[in-house]
């Protein structure tokens, strides 16, 4: 395989340690610029809406440039709003660099994955596109704990240096590495948003939305979970990260492995049903004795990430299934649908936090993914006679 898609990886994989380890720097965010936990939760809102608007339109826009251009453009702009963050002073201007990081990171990872298929052999596109997107995995799995533990021993300023730090690598590394004159022809954002009217799309989108609304209700106030429901120590967040992670970078390898073996609907809801079980377990899991909370909690977040991230190579099979013809397209507006979920379910955790505790994130969390459940029944049920051949 190209070793050059590795240094494309390195980009998603900073981007993906910023993105995840802000969950366990909320706290520390919240005393540094003197606001509320849920006012710092905002944060990772502001950054959801400018990835899920601000991708489509920059991507139309840069369509037409040489991609290694707008590739060093968007790493060494992140590296530099990152600085931004780390020397921010109050809460609109750490607001501001997170909105910015928002942009170019949804603006690199979109040209990454069309460089990534623009360099790889016509029989490896899938596996290109697969270790561009195993950077984010990765950053999961590893770069979040590590960032944590950055942000532990240098405070949060010192985790946006290290993100920055990996933003200059890859901007580097891309320069040197990666050819220039690259260019396809520019897709106009009529076009891109068009591809929303596809047949059966729409509920696929609604499916993702709701399922991640539910999903980062929890997960963007993991650190508060951890220390204020389950009763556990602050230092034990990294680890509880770590756990995630691991789950997290099987589950997106068995979710594929089921979507190919038993259908992509099927696995979807096999996805569902199992996170509505494991936040109904974490719901429960505050009440339970202290010898049996711990060990429940780190084996619940293994799961929670398996079957977190076996939802996402289902969900992407199936819109390109149903537009093959405009699959980058839809995929893209599956990413959208993605960070509009992580803008809500951050809102709604954080509307629970100012009325109630961290106890009851897991209850609103359940309501969010059974919604989903029943999107993906009554799609399957309305798609069934027109597109069962689509449907796996």
């Amino acid at each position: 395989m190209d070793k050059r898609l590795y240094w494309l990886a390195l980009g998603t994989f900073a981007i993906g340690v910023e993105s995840f380890a802000i969950t366990s720097l909320l706290p520390q965010i919240a005393s540094s610029v003197s606001v509320s936990l849920a006012e710092a939760g905002y944060l990772i809102i502001i950054y959801s809406l400018a990835n899920a608007f601000g991708t489509p339109v920059l991507a139309a826009v840069t369509g037409g440039i040489d991609r290694r251009t707008v590739l060093v453009s968007a790493a060494l702009a992140f590296a530099a709003a990152g600085l931004w963050a780390a020397l921010s002073s109050g809460y609109g201007g750490l607001m501001a660099a997170r909105a910015a990081m928002a942009i170019c990171a949804g603006l690199y990872t979109a040209t990454a994955q069309a460089t990534g298929v623009a360099i790889a052999s016509a029989d490896h596109r899938a596996r290109a596109i697969s270790i561009i997107v195993g950077g984010t995995t990765l950053a999961v799995a590893f770069g979040a704990p590590l960032g944590s533990l950055v942000g532990t021993l240098a405070g949060w300023r010192g985790t946006y240096v290290f993100v920055a730090i990996f933003g200059l690598v890859a901007a580097a590394a891309i320069w040197r590495l990666i050819p220039a004159g690259l260019k396809s022809a520019p897709i106009p954002l009529s076009q891109r948003l068009g591809a929303i009217t596809v047949p059966g799309v729409p509920v696929a989108l609604l499916t993702m939305w709701l399922y991640m609304s539910g999903a980062f209700t929890v997960i963007v106030y993991l650190s508060v979970v951890t220390v204020d429901a389950m009763q556990l120590p602050g230092g034990l967040i990294p680890a509880v990260l770590l756990a995630f992670g691991i789950g997290a970078a099987v589950g997106n390898i068995v979710g594929g492995q089921c979507s190919d073996r038993f259908g992509t609907i099927p696995t979807l809801i096999g996805a569902t049903l199992l996170s509505s079980l494991l936040q109904a377990i974490l719901a429960l899991a505050p009440s339970l004795p202290e010898s049996t909370r711990m060990p429940l909690f780190f084996t619940l977040m293994v799961l929670w990430g398996a079957t977190g991230w076996a939802f996402a190579p289902p969900q992407a099979s199936r819109l390109a299934r149903l537009a093959p013809a405009s699959a980058p397209l839809v995929l893209s507006l599956n990413s959208s649908a993605l960070y509009l979920g992580i803008a809500t379910g951050s809102l709604a955790g954080g509307l629970v936090l100012d009325h109630g505790s961290a106890t009851q994130l897991p209850l609103v969390a359940i309501a969010f993914t059974v919604l989903a459940l029943a999107v993906l029944a009554a799609g399957r049920l309305s798609w069934a006679r027109r597109t069962a051949p689509l449907l796996g």
